[in-house]
Protein backbone atom coordinates (compact mmCIF):
# COMPACT_ATOMS: atom_id res chain seq x y z
CA UNK A 1 0.00 0.00 0.00
CA UNK A 2 1.52 3.42 -0.79
CA UNK A 3 -0.36 6.01 0.84
CA UNK A 4 1.68 8.92 0.97
CA UNK A 5 0.23 10.76 -1.86
CA UNK A 6 -2.87 11.29 -0.07
CA UNK A 7 -2.45 11.26 3.29
CA UNK A 8 -2.07 14.98 3.26
CA UNK A 9 -5.08 15.65 2.10
CA UNK A 10 -6.89 13.37 4.46
CA UNK A 11 -8.76 14.42 7.79
CA UNK A 12 -7.15 12.64 10.87
CA UNK A 13 -10.25 10.45 11.29
CA UNK A 14 -9.18 9.26 7.68
CA UNK A 15 -5.85 8.95 8.77
CA UNK A 16 -6.76 6.86 11.86
CA UNK A 17 -8.89 4.34 9.86
CA UNK A 18 -5.87 3.85 7.37
CA UNK A 19 -3.38 3.03 9.94
CA UNK A 20 -5.66 0.55 11.66
CA UNK A 21 -6.93 -1.06 8.34
CA UNK A 22 -2.82 -1.27 7.81
CA UNK A 23 -2.10 -3.51 11.01
CA UNK A 24 -5.26 -5.81 10.86
CA UNK A 25 -5.41 -6.14 7.04
CA UNK A 26 -2.79 -7.29 4.39
CA UNK A 27 -0.88 -4.10 2.23
CA UNK A 28 -2.19 -5.40 -1.21
CA UNK A 29 -5.96 -5.26 -0.18
CA UNK A 30 -5.75 -1.74 0.75
CA UNK A 31 -5.54 0.72 -2.41
CA UNK A 32 -5.10 4.64 -2.14
CA UNK A 33 -2.96 5.52 -5.36
CA UNK A 34 -5.26 7.39 -7.98
CA UNK A 35 -4.41 5.02 -10.78
CA UNK A 36 -5.09 1.98 -8.30
CA UNK A 37 -8.43 3.66 -7.23
CA UNK A 38 -9.76 5.33 -10.80
CA UNK A 39 -11.19 2.05 -12.38
CA UNK A 40 -13.79 1.86 -9.35
CA UNK A 41 -14.88 5.55 -9.63
CA UNK A 42 -18.20 4.14 -11.07
CA UNK A 43 -20.53 1.19 -12.14
CA UNK A 44 -22.10 0.79 -15.13
CA UNK A 45 -23.49 4.29 -14.82
CA UNK A 46 -20.58 5.93 -16.38
CA UNK A 47 -22.40 9.61 -15.56
CA UNK A 48 -21.77 9.72 -12.24
CA UNK A 49 -18.32 9.10 -11.15
CA UNK A 50 -16.50 9.80 -7.63
CA UNK A 51 -13.26 9.37 -7.38
CA UNK A 52 -12.54 6.83 -3.97
CA UNK A 53 -10.41 7.97 -1.11
CA UNK A 54 -9.60 4.55 -0.43
CA UNK A 55 -10.06 0.88 -1.86
CA UNK A 56 -10.53 -1.96 -0.14
CA UNK A 57 -10.34 -5.40 -1.17
CA UNK A 58 -10.91 -8.13 1.59
CA UNK A 59 -10.75 -11.75 0.90
CA UNK A 60 -12.95 -13.01 3.70
CA UNK A 61 -15.56 -12.47 5.94
CA UNK A 62 -13.07 -11.92 8.46
CA UNK A 63 -11.51 -9.49 6.84
CA UNK A 64 -14.85 -7.51 5.45
CA UNK A 65 -15.84 -7.60 9.41
CA UNK A 66 -12.68 -5.86 10.69
CA UNK A 67 -13.08 -3.26 7.96
CA UNK A 68 -16.81 -2.56 9.43
CA UNK A 69 -15.04 -2.57 12.28
CA UNK A 70 -12.71 0.22 11.99
CA UNK A 71 -15.29 2.40 9.89
CA UNK A 72 -17.32 2.51 12.32
CA UNK A 73 -15.23 3.58 15.13
CA UNK A 74 -13.90 6.19 13.01
CA UNK A 75 -17.31 7.04 11.59
CA UNK A 76 -16.28 6.62 7.96
CA UNK A 77 -19.31 5.78 5.16
CA UNK A 78 -18.72 2.74 2.64
CA UNK A 79 -20.04 1.62 0.23
CA UNK A 80 -19.67 -2.19 -0.85
CA UNK A 81 -19.44 -3.29 -4.18
CA UNK A 82 -19.76 -6.25 -6.59
CA UNK A 83 -18.84 -6.77 -10.30
CA UNK A 84 -19.45 -2.63 -11.27
CA UNK A 85 -22.15 -3.58 -13.72
CA UNK A 86 -24.87 -2.06 -12.12
CA UNK A 87 -26.80 1.04 -14.18
CA UNK A 88 -28.32 3.04 -11.47
CA UNK A 89 -25.21 4.28 -9.53
CA UNK A 90 -25.57 2.35 -6.68
CA UNK A 91 -22.05 1.47 -6.35
CA UNK A 92 -20.79 5.09 -6.79
CA UNK A 93 -18.24 5.89 -4.42
CA UNK A 94 -18.88 8.24 -1.13
CA UNK A 95 -16.62 11.24 -1.69
CA UNK A 96 -15.25 10.71 2.63
CA UNK A 97 -15.71 6.41 2.49
CA UNK A 98 -14.67 3.40 1.45
CA UNK A 99 -15.09 1.93 -1.12
CA UNK A 100 -15.55 -2.11 -0.37
CA UNK A 101 -15.29 -4.06 -2.86
CA UNK A 102 -16.17 -7.88 -2.28
CA UNK A 103 -15.00 -9.84 -5.73
CA UNK A 104 -12.23 -11.84 -3.90
CA UNK A 105 -15.14 -13.47 -2.12
CA UNK A 106 -15.67 -15.23 -4.88
CA UNK A 107 -16.30 -19.12 -3.93
CA UNK A 108 -18.76 -21.45 -4.43
CA UNK A 109 -19.03 -23.25 -1.12
CA UNK A 110 -21.64 -26.12 -1.81
CA UNK A 111 -23.87 -27.51 -3.65
CA UNK A 112 -26.58 -29.54 -2.56
CA UNK A 113 -28.11 -31.74 -5.18
CA UNK A 114 -30.83 -33.71 -2.76
CA UNK A 115 -31.62 -29.89 -1.65
CA UNK A 116 -31.25 -27.88 -4.80
CA UNK A 117 -29.51 -25.26 -3.68
CA UNK A 118 -26.34 -23.72 -3.70
CA UNK A 119 -24.36 -21.83 -0.72
CA UNK A 120 -22.27 -18.93 -2.41
CA UNK A 121 -20.20 -15.94 -1.52
CA UNK A 122 -21.26 -12.10 -2.89
CA UNK A 123 -18.22 -11.96 -5.96
CA UNK A 124 -19.32 -15.12 -6.91
CA UNK A 125 -20.57 -14.88 -10.96
CA UNK A 126 -24.34 -15.25 -11.67
CA UNK A 127 -23.46 -17.29 -14.44
CA UNK A 128 -20.85 -19.31 -12.66
CA UNK A 129 -23.53 -20.46 -10.38
CA UNK A 130 -25.18 -22.75 -13.17
CA UNK A 131 -21.95 -23.54 -14.92
CA UNK A 132 -21.14 -25.56 -11.20
CA UNK A 133 -24.67 -26.66 -11.22
CA UNK A 134 -25.07 -28.30 -14.65
CA UNK A 135 -23.31 -31.82 -14.20
CA UNK A 136 -26.30 -32.52 -11.78
CA UNK A 137 -28.83 -31.25 -13.91
CA UNK A 138 -29.60 -27.93 -12.39
CA UNK A 139 -29.07 -24.64 -12.92
CA UNK A 140 -29.78 -20.80 -11.17
CA UNK A 141 -32.92 -19.41 -13.03
CA UNK A 142 -32.14 -15.80 -12.38
CA UNK A 143 -30.84 -14.40 -15.79
CA UNK A 144 -29.54 -10.77 -16.05
CA UNK A 145 -28.46 -9.99 -19.65
CA UNK A 146 -24.80 -9.29 -17.77
CA UNK A 147 -25.09 -12.56 -16.21
CA UNK A 148 -21.84 -13.22 -17.46
CA UNK A 149 -19.80 -10.98 -15.57
CA UNK A 150 -22.05 -9.57 -12.53
CA UNK A 151 -22.35 -11.28 -8.97
CA UNK A 152 -24.79 -12.65 -6.90
CA UNK A 153 -24.04 -9.61 -4.16
CA UNK A 154 -25.32 -7.53 -6.60
CA UNK A 155 -27.67 -9.44 -7.85
CA UNK A 156 -29.25 -9.07 -4.22
CA UNK A 157 -28.28 -5.77 -3.79
CA UNK A 158 -30.80 -4.58 -7.05
CA UNK A 159 -33.00 -7.46 -6.86
CA UNK A 160 -32.02 -8.44 -10.27
CA UNK A 161 -34.38 -10.50 -12.81
CA UNK A 162 -33.70 -11.30 -16.51
CA UNK A 163 -34.97 -12.71 -19.35
CA UNK A 164 -36.31 -15.50 -17.48
CA UNK A 165 -38.15 -13.74 -14.26
CA UNK A 166 -41.56 -13.84 -15.97
CA UNK A 167 -41.93 -17.77 -14.69
CA UNK A 168 -39.05 -18.39 -12.58
CA UNK A 169 -38.87 -14.81 -10.55
CA UNK A 170 -36.33 -12.16 -9.36
CA UNK A 171 -33.84 -12.54 -7.34
CA UNK A 172 -35.81 -12.17 -4.12
CA UNK A 173 -37.84 -15.50 -5.16
CA UNK A 174 -34.88 -17.49 -5.55
CA UNK A 175 -32.78 -16.56 -2.59
CA UNK A 176 -33.29 -18.69 0.47
CA UNK A 177 -30.99 -16.97 2.91
CA UNK A 178 -28.04 -14.27 3.46
CA UNK A 179 -25.51 -14.24 5.47
CA UNK A 180 -24.45 -10.14 6.40
CA UNK A 181 -22.49 -7.71 7.75
CA UNK A 182 -24.17 -4.98 9.95
CA UNK A 183 -22.73 -1.67 9.81
CA UNK A 184 -21.91 -2.46 13.52
CA UNK A 185 -19.51 -5.03 12.26
CA UNK A 186 -22.39 -8.10 13.16
CA UNK A 187 -22.77 -10.57 11.46
CA UNK A 188 -26.69 -11.93 10.61
CA UNK A 189 -28.72 -14.08 8.72
CA UNK A 190 -31.66 -13.70 7.28
CA UNK A 191 -34.24 -16.56 6.30
CA UNK A 192 -33.28 -20.15 6.43
CA UNK A 193 -32.25 -22.95 4.43
CA UNK A 194 -36.11 -23.95 4.54
CA UNK A 195 -38.52 -22.61 1.77
CA UNK A 196 -39.98 -20.67 4.72
CA UNK A 197 -38.34 -19.01 7.74
CA UNK A 198 -40.04 -17.78 11.70
CA UNK A 199 -40.68 -14.44 12.30
CA UNK A 200 -40.60 -11.30 9.78
CA UNK A 201 -39.70 -11.56 6.54
CA UNK A 202 -36.82 -9.52 6.57
CA UNK A 203 -35.07 -11.31 3.80
CA UNK A 204 -37.14 -9.99 1.57
CA UNK A 205 -36.78 -6.56 2.80
CA UNK A 206 -32.44 -6.97 2.49
CA UNK A 207 -33.14 -8.48 -1.27
CA UNK A 208 -33.30 -5.33 -3.24
CA UNK A 209 -31.98 -2.64 -0.29
CA UNK A 210 -29.11 -1.43 -2.74
CA UNK A 211 -26.33 -2.32 -0.13
CA UNK A 212 -27.94 0.46 2.56
CA UNK A 213 -28.83 -2.54 5.40
CA UNK A 214 -26.04 -4.86 5.46
CA UNK A 215 -22.95 -6.31 3.43
CA UNK A 216 -23.66 -9.80 2.18
CA UNK A 217 -21.12 -12.37 3.05
CA UNK A 218 -22.89 -15.65 1.99
CA UNK A 219 -26.34 -16.55 0.46
CA UNK A 220 -28.35 -19.79 -0.14
CA UNK A 221 -29.68 -19.74 -3.37
CA UNK A 222 -32.60 -22.27 -4.72
CA UNK A 223 -31.78 -24.18 -8.03
CA UNK A 224 -34.37 -25.99 -10.23
CA UNK A 225 -34.12 -28.61 -12.65
CA UNK A 226 -33.48 -27.67 -16.25
CA UNK A 227 -35.85 -28.29 -18.21
CA UNK A 228 -35.90 -31.03 -20.94
CA UNK A 229 -36.78 -29.41 -23.77
CA UNK A 230 -36.72 -25.17 -24.64
CA UNK A 231 -37.86 -23.45 -27.84
CA UNK A 232 -38.33 -19.91 -28.82
CA UNK A 233 -41.00 -17.99 -31.45
CA UNK A 234 -39.20 -14.98 -32.85
CA UNK A 235 -42.92 -13.11 -34.04
CA UNK A 236 -42.71 -9.87 -35.84
CA UNK A 237 -45.20 -7.08 -35.98
CA UNK A 238 -45.91 -4.06 -38.21
CA UNK A 239 -46.31 -1.91 -35.06
CA UNK A 240 -45.13 -1.89 -31.36
CA UNK A 241 -48.98 -1.31 -30.65
CA UNK A 242 -49.76 -4.65 -32.47
CA UNK A 243 -46.84 -6.35 -30.68
CA UNK A 244 -47.94 -5.02 -27.10
CA UNK A 245 -51.36 -6.01 -27.26
CA UNK A 246 -50.08 -9.32 -27.94
CA UNK A 247 -48.45 -9.55 -24.80
CA UNK A 248 -51.17 -9.09 -23.10
CA UNK A 249 -53.27 -11.60 -24.68
CA UNK A 250 -50.56 -14.22 -24.44
CA UNK A 251 -51.24 -13.43 -20.69
CA UNK A 252 -54.80 -13.12 -20.68
CA UNK A 253 -55.28 -16.68 -21.88
CA UNK A 254 -53.21 -18.03 -18.99
CA UNK A 255 -49.94 -18.92 -20.36
CA UNK A 256 -46.47 -17.91 -18.65
CA UNK A 257 -43.96 -18.33 -20.96
CA UNK A 258 -40.25 -18.93 -19.47
CA UNK A 259 -39.79 -15.46 -21.12
CA UNK A 260 -41.56 -12.85 -23.10
CA UNK A 261 -39.32 -10.22 -24.43
CA UNK A 262 -39.90 -6.87 -27.14
CA UNK A 263 -37.39 -5.65 -28.79
CA UNK A 264 -38.66 -2.54 -31.38
CA UNK A 265 -36.78 -1.74 -35.03
CA UNK A 266 -34.47 0.36 -33.69
CA UNK A 267 -33.03 -2.35 -31.37
CA UNK A 268 -33.54 -5.14 -33.88
CA UNK A 269 -31.25 -3.31 -36.53
CA UNK A 270 -28.63 -1.91 -33.78
CA UNK A 271 -28.12 -5.72 -32.35
CA UNK A 272 -28.20 -8.01 -35.60
CA UNK A 273 -24.93 -6.72 -36.94
CA UNK A 274 -23.73 -7.27 -33.74
CA UNK A 275 -24.74 -10.53 -32.80
CA UNK A 276 -26.09 -12.33 -36.28
CA UNK A 277 -29.09 -13.21 -34.22
CA UNK A 278 -31.42 -14.06 -37.00
CA UNK A 279 -34.00 -10.88 -36.52
CA UNK A 280 -36.29 -9.61 -38.82
CA UNK A 281 -35.29 -6.38 -40.00
CA UNK A 282 -38.56 -5.10 -41.17
CA UNK A 283 -40.69 -5.26 -38.82
CA UNK A 284 -41.57 -2.59 -36.27
CA UNK A 285 -41.26 -5.15 -33.17
CA UNK A 286 -40.62 -8.35 -32.84
CA UNK A 287 -41.64 -10.69 -29.52
CA UNK A 288 -39.09 -13.78 -28.27
CA UNK A 289 -41.53 -16.18 -26.70
CA UNK A 290 -40.07 -18.87 -24.87
CA UNK A 291 -41.79 -22.28 -23.74
CA UNK A 292 -39.54 -24.89 -21.53
CA UNK A 293 -40.64 -28.25 -20.34
CA UNK A 294 -41.35 -31.77 -21.33
CA UNK A 295 -41.47 -32.32 -25.08
CA UNK A 296 -45.23 -32.34 -25.18
CA UNK A 297 -45.91 -29.48 -23.06
CA UNK A 298 -43.57 -27.46 -25.04
CA UNK A 299 -45.09 -28.85 -28.10
CA UNK A 300 -48.45 -27.77 -26.71
CA UNK A 301 -47.42 -24.19 -25.52
CA UNK A 302 -45.88 -23.49 -28.80
CA UNK A 303 -49.13 -23.98 -31.04
CA UNK A 304 -51.12 -22.10 -28.38
CA UNK A 305 -49.01 -18.99 -28.59
CA UNK A 306 -48.54 -19.56 -32.59
CA UNK A 307 -52.59 -18.86 -32.38
CA UNK A 308 -52.40 -15.92 -29.97
CA UNK A 309 -49.87 -13.99 -32.07
CA UNK A 310 -51.56 -14.93 -35.12
CA UNK A 311 -54.96 -13.63 -33.85
CA UNK A 312 -52.92 -10.44 -32.90
CA UNK A 313 -52.17 -9.84 -36.24
CA UNK A 314 -48.03 -11.38 -36.59
CA UNK A 315 -46.60 -10.68 -39.81
CA UNK A 316 -44.10 -13.44 -39.47
CA UNK A 317 -43.33 -16.49 -37.02
CA UNK A 318 -40.54 -18.42 -36.82
CA UNK A 319 -39.75 -21.10 -33.53
CA UNK A 320 -36.03 -22.36 -33.03
CA UNK A 321 -35.40 -25.48 -34.74
CA UNK A 322 -32.18 -25.98 -32.96
CA UNK A 323 -31.18 -25.34 -29.12
CA UNK A 324 -28.25 -23.32 -30.88
CA UNK A 325 -31.07 -21.08 -32.38
CA UNK A 326 -32.87 -20.58 -29.56
CA UNK A 327 -29.43 -19.32 -27.63
CA UNK A 328 -28.68 -16.95 -31.11
CA UNK A 329 -32.20 -15.77 -30.39
CA UNK A 330 -31.68 -15.05 -26.67
CA UNK A 331 -27.76 -13.80 -27.38
CA UNK A 332 -29.15 -10.90 -29.30
CA UNK A 333 -31.77 -9.52 -26.96
CA UNK A 334 -28.60 -9.90 -24.48
CA UNK A 335 -26.39 -8.82 -25.86
CA UNK A 336 -28.58 -5.32 -26.83
CA UNK A 337 -26.53 -2.74 -24.39
CA UNK A 338 -22.96 -3.39 -25.92
CA UNK A 339 -24.38 -3.32 -29.11
CA UNK A 340 -25.73 0.10 -28.82
CA UNK A 341 -21.94 1.28 -28.64
CA UNK A 342 -21.71 0.05 -32.70
CA UNK A 343 -24.85 3.14 -32.91
CA UNK A 344 -23.43 5.52 -30.70
CA UNK A 345 -20.59 7.38 -28.92
CA UNK A 346 -23.11 6.70 -25.35
CA UNK A 347 -26.31 5.32 -24.14
CA UNK A 348 -28.04 5.75 -21.12
CA UNK A 349 -29.99 2.75 -20.10
CA UNK A 350 -33.19 3.42 -18.20
CA UNK A 351 -35.20 1.06 -16.06
CA UNK A 352 -39.08 1.35 -15.04
CA UNK A 353 -42.04 -0.86 -15.23
CA UNK A 354 -45.29 -0.31 -15.64
CA UNK A 355 -48.84 -2.55 -16.33
CA UNK A 356 -48.57 -4.64 -19.52
CA UNK A 357 -51.91 -2.94 -21.15
CA UNK A 358 -50.17 0.71 -21.15
CA UNK A 359 -47.18 -0.58 -23.55
CA UNK A 360 -48.22 1.05 -26.33
CA UNK A 361 -49.34 3.89 -24.68
CA UNK A 362 -45.95 4.43 -23.45
CA UNK A 363 -43.99 3.22 -26.57
CA UNK A 364 -45.55 5.82 -28.61
CA UNK A 365 -44.91 8.72 -25.59
CA UNK A 366 -41.41 7.06 -25.53
CA UNK A 367 -40.96 8.34 -29.67
CA UNK A 368 -42.45 11.23 -29.41
CA UNK A 369 -40.24 12.03 -26.73
CA UNK A 370 -37.78 11.64 -29.12
CA UNK A 371 -38.73 13.98 -31.07
CA UNK A 372 -39.19 17.03 -27.93
CA UNK A 373 -35.10 15.85 -26.83
CA UNK A 374 -33.92 15.55 -30.01
CA UNK A 375 -32.17 12.17 -29.50
CA UNK A 376 -32.59 8.63 -30.71
CA UNK A 377 -33.93 6.04 -27.91
CA UNK A 378 -33.90 2.10 -28.96
CA UNK A 379 -36.35 -0.04 -26.46
CA UNK A 380 -36.08 -3.71 -25.49
CA UNK A 381 -37.96 -4.55 -22.85
CA UNK A 382 -38.98 -7.92 -20.25
CA UNK A 383 -42.55 -7.33 -21.85
CA UNK A 384 -43.54 -9.95 -19.98
CA UNK A 385 -43.69 -8.14 -16.38
CA UNK A 386 -43.66 -4.90 -18.18
CA UNK A 387 -40.12 -4.18 -17.04
CA UNK A 388 -39.21 -1.02 -19.82
CA UNK A 389 -35.29 -0.59 -20.83
CA UNK A 390 -35.13 2.34 -23.35
CA UNK A 391 -31.93 2.62 -24.35
CA UNK A 392 -31.15 6.42 -24.92
CA UNK A 393 -28.59 7.60 -27.57
CA UNK A 394 -26.37 10.32 -27.30
CA UNK A 395 -22.96 11.83 -27.22
CA UNK A 396 -21.28 12.10 -23.72
CA UNK A 397 -19.00 14.86 -25.05
CA UNK A 398 -21.54 17.01 -25.90
CA UNK A 399 -22.65 18.85 -22.27
CA UNK A 400 -26.13 19.89 -24.13
CA UNK A 401 -26.91 16.29 -25.04
CA UNK A 402 -25.88 14.95 -21.56
CA UNK A 403 -28.66 17.38 -19.74
CA UNK A 404 -31.52 16.28 -22.60
CA UNK A 405 -30.53 12.72 -21.83
CA UNK A 406 -30.91 13.21 -18.21
CA UNK A 407 -34.13 14.89 -19.10
CA UNK A 408 -35.40 12.27 -21.36
CA UNK A 409 -35.20 9.35 -18.88
CA UNK A 410 -36.33 11.14 -15.77
CA UNK A 411 -39.61 12.19 -18.19
CA UNK A 412 -39.48 8.23 -19.00
CA UNK A 413 -39.62 7.35 -15.52
CA UNK A 414 -42.83 9.79 -14.08
CA UNK A 415 -44.30 8.73 -17.54
CA UNK A 416 -44.19 5.29 -15.97
CA UNK A 417 -45.37 6.00 -12.04
CA UNK A 418 -47.87 7.92 -14.06
CA UNK A 419 -49.66 5.15 -15.66
CA UNK A 420 -49.49 2.85 -12.10
CA UNK A 421 -46.27 1.57 -12.77
CA UNK A 422 -42.63 1.79 -10.80
CA UNK A 423 -39.80 4.02 -11.47
CA UNK A 424 -37.36 0.70 -11.19
CA UNK A 425 -37.75 -2.85 -12.00
CA UNK A 426 -34.44 -4.48 -11.63
CA UNK A 427 -31.76 -1.59 -11.87
CA UNK A 428 -32.58 0.24 -8.44
CA UNK A 429 -32.59 3.75 -7.16
CA UNK A 430 -29.26 4.20 -6.49
CA UNK A 431 -28.49 7.98 -7.32
CA UNK A 432 -29.98 8.18 -10.93
CA UNK A 433 -33.61 8.23 -9.66
CA UNK A 434 -33.65 9.62 -6.74
CA UNK A 435 -35.70 12.28 -7.51
CA UNK A 436 -38.06 10.65 -9.07
CA UNK A 437 -38.65 8.52 -5.53
CA UNK A 438 -40.19 12.24 -5.30
CA UNK A 439 -42.59 11.41 -7.52
CA UNK A 440 -43.48 8.45 -6.92
CA UNK A 441 -43.95 8.15 -2.84
CA UNK A 442 -45.29 10.43 -0.32
CA UNK A 443 -43.11 12.03 2.40
CA UNK A 444 -44.48 9.77 4.43
CA UNK A 445 -43.55 6.66 2.79
CA UNK A 446 -40.04 8.05 2.22
CA UNK A 447 -40.28 8.40 5.92
CA UNK A 448 -41.03 4.60 6.37
CA UNK A 449 -37.85 3.83 4.23
CA UNK A 450 -35.98 5.33 5.96
CA UNK A 451 -36.96 4.21 9.42
CA UNK A 452 -36.25 0.77 7.58
CA UNK A 453 -32.62 1.99 7.02
CA UNK A 454 -32.01 3.17 10.33
CA UNK A 455 -33.26 0.11 11.67
CA UNK A 456 -30.29 -1.73 10.06
CA UNK A 457 -28.34 1.04 10.15
CA UNK A 458 -28.63 3.50 12.67
CA UNK A 459 -25.31 5.34 12.18
CA UNK A 460 -25.93 6.08 8.83
CA UNK A 461 -22.79 4.62 7.06
CA UNK A 462 -24.04 1.68 4.52
CA UNK A 463 -24.09 3.29 1.11
CA UNK A 464 -25.76 6.81 2.51
CA UNK A 465 -26.75 9.69 0.15
CA UNK A 466 -28.93 7.17 -2.39
CA UNK A 467 -32.38 5.78 -3.08
CA UNK A 468 -34.00 7.78 -0.14
CA UNK A 469 -34.39 11.60 -0.98
CA UNK A 470 -34.49 14.02 2.35
CA UNK A 471 -37.30 16.45 2.56
CA UNK A 472 -35.26 19.40 1.46
CA UNK A 473 -34.27 17.27 -1.98
CA UNK A 474 -37.91 16.42 -2.53
CA UNK A 475 -38.98 20.19 -1.88
CA UNK A 476 -36.46 21.27 -4.15
CA UNK A 477 -37.58 18.88 -7.14
CA UNK A 478 -41.16 19.74 -6.78
CA UNK A 479 -40.19 23.53 -7.27
CA UNK A 480 -38.20 22.75 -10.45
CA UNK A 481 -40.79 19.81 -11.67
CA UNK A 482 -43.30 20.81 -14.62
CA UNK A 483 -45.82 18.34 -12.06
CA UNK A 484 -44.94 20.33 -8.81
CA UNK A 485 -48.50 20.59 -7.94
CA UNK A 486 -49.09 17.51 -7.85
CA UNK A 487 -46.33 16.88 -5.38
CA UNK A 488 -47.02 17.02 -1.66
CA UNK A 489 -44.81 16.91 1.10
CA UNK A 490 -46.52 16.95 4.45
CA UNK A 491 -44.28 17.87 7.56
CA UNK A 492 -43.33 14.89 9.50
CA UNK A 493 -42.01 14.10 12.92
CA UNK A 494 -38.36 12.84 11.75
CA UNK A 495 -37.67 9.19 12.60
Amino acid sequence: MSTHVSHSAMSADFQGLLKRLGQRLPTHCILTRREETRPFECDGLSLFREAPPVVVLPEDEAQVVEVVQACRAFNIPIVARGAGTGLSGGATPHARGVLLGLSKLNRILKIDVDAATAVVEPGVRNLAISEAAAPFGLYYAPDPSSQIACSIGGNIAENSGGVHCLKYGLTVHNVLRVRAVTSDGEIVELGSDAPDAPGLDLLAAFIGSEGMLGIVTQATVKLIPRPVCARVIMASFASVEAAGDAVANIIATGIVPAGLEMMDKRATQMVEPFVQAGYDLAAEAILLCESDGTLEEVEDEISRMQAVFVAAGATRLQVSASEEERLRFWAGRKNAFPAAGRVSPDYYCMDGTIPRRHLARVLTAIANMETEFGLRCANVFHAGDGNLHPLILFDAKIPEEVERAERFGAAILELCVEVGGTITGEHGVGIEKINQMCVQFTRQELDFFLALKQGFDPHGLLNPEKVIPTLARCAEYGRMHVHAGELRFPELPRF
